[in-house]
């Protein structure tokens, strides 16, 4: 809670109480099925390799084709990260 130089607790204002929520449902864990867990990392790199092939068929520059670029080397990235991090050896307690 804040409080001023007096002493005295200061009352949050609207939107500092919706930031506050806001960042307890961001940080808050999810549970995913086990099935689900396993494919997140195959999901994330097919979808970057479809949005990346799409850009071969994009007719004209278009705004759109960054946007596909973008895309794709997120999610590679993102696909890779997590196999990574869920593959690398454990340090043994």
């Amino acid at each position: 809670m804040l409080s001023t130089a007096a002493g005295k607790s200061a009352e949050l204002t609207e939107t500092q109480e919706f930031t506050r929520n806001t960042g307890r449902v961001i940080s808050k864990k999810i549970w995913l099925p086990k099935l689900i867990y396993d494919a997140l990392p195959y999901f994330y790199l097919a979808s970057g390799l479809i949005a990346f092939l799409a850009t071969l068929y994009i007719s004209e520059w278009f705004w759109v084709l960054p946007h596909y670029l973008l895309f794709s080397a997120a999610c590679i990235h993102l696909g890779l990260l997590v196999y990574r991090r869920r593959r690398r050896p454990r340090p043994e307690a």
